[in-house]
């Protein structure tokens, strides 16, 4: 995984001064990293019978989609307000300053549909926390949820449920 990792550029100071924002951009420009990367998380839900792929806006739509179609299932987008077109739930959460709502349409998951969430970062975990919250009110079963990448230090997963993340790669 390490020629996965070294290709991720590093961006000081961005959003805000003090970050180190990972970009992804690098990985997914280059065409066989991209596929080893879809290969390889596809790979680990293979045979699992994934009804539907969530991806949460926006990167987790790159991630999303390719896993869905590699897993013959379908894509459930999870999005900021007003950007879906039929009836939605919605969900507010925090962040580390201030709060931030998600939607998601009120049909896209029956109960007991198997789901698979999936984002291409895992950072602080209240972004997926707010996801996992979503897909459990409609009644989806989660299978797990799935990064492209991990920021460790921060602890993220701890706002999961326990055992169901997996990220590709760690920083």
């Amino acid at each position: 995984m390490d020629d996965l990792k070294q290709i991720i550029r590093d961006i000081p100071d961005f959003p805000k001064k003090g970050i180190i924002f990972k970009d992804i951009t690098t990985l997914l420009q280059d065409a066989k990293s991209y596929q080893r990367m879809v290969d390889l998380l596809a790979h680990r839900y293979i045979g699992q019978k994934i009804d539907k792929v969530v991806g949460v806006e926006a990167r987790g739509f790159i991630i999303g989609s390719v896993l869905a179609y590699k897993l013959g299932a379908g894509v459930v987008l999870v999005r900021k307000p007003g950007k879906l077109p039929s009836e939605t739930f919605s969900k507010t959460y925090q962040l580390e300053y201030g709060t931030d709502t998600l939607e998601i349409h009120k049909d896209a998951i029956k109960p007991g549909e198997k789901i698979l969430i999936a984002d291409d970062l895992l950072a602080t975990g209240g972004t997926m926390a707010a996801v996992v919250d979503m897909v459990k009110q409609q009644g989806g079963e989660i299978v797990e949820c799935c990064f492209m990448t991990e920021l460790t230090f921060l602890e993220g997963r701890k706002r999961l449920p326990e055992g169901k993340v997996y990220s590709l790669l760690q920083f």
